[in-house]
């Protein structure tokens, strides 16, 4: 075998299709795009989803609900898992620290589930109305 005498497999090679070059080529005349249309022009662009003329499919159905642009800066915590972490002045900064929450979440609150003995200071850290009443029982506050 000799680089000179090298040869591609038989079949692996296929001439490109030359359209709009004579009736013989079998593309020839309309090139392969019918007769006359919208589809037949240069230019031609049909919108993702076009059902031709249809009521396109995502304009049939109900727009429904909305997505929170906060929705991944949001955290939670637990009144049991507050009480596990056995600090008594509590905020965003500790919790980050702790790895309690994300480091970019914004708002972080406390929600009922579990038990808390110790007082506890909240500040910049909202909760629900069980947790609030779990903490301030235990007498601790949110400021």
């Amino acid at each position: 075998m000799q680089l000179n005498t090298i040869k591609p497999a038989e079949g692996s090679k296929k001439n490109r299709r030359r359209v709009a070059r004579g009736v013989g080529s079998g593309l020839g005349k309309t090139a392969g795009r019918g007769h006359n249309g919208q589809k037949s022009r240069s230019g031609y662009s049909q919108k993702v989803g076009f059902e031709g003329g249809q009521m396109p499919l995502q304009r049939r159905l109900p727009k429904r609900g909305f997505t929170s642009l906060m929705r991944d800066f949001r955290s939670e915590i637990t009144v049991g898992e507050l009480a596990a972490l056995g600090l008594t002045d509590v905020d965003m900064l500790s919790l980050k620290t702790k790895k309690v929450i994300a480091n970019d979440a914004k708002v972080c609150k406390v929600i009922g589930g579990g038990e808390i003995k110790v007082a506890v200071t909240l500040r910049g850290i909202g909760g629900t109305a069980s947790a609030k009443k779990a903490i301030e029982a235990a007498g601790g506050k949110f400021e």
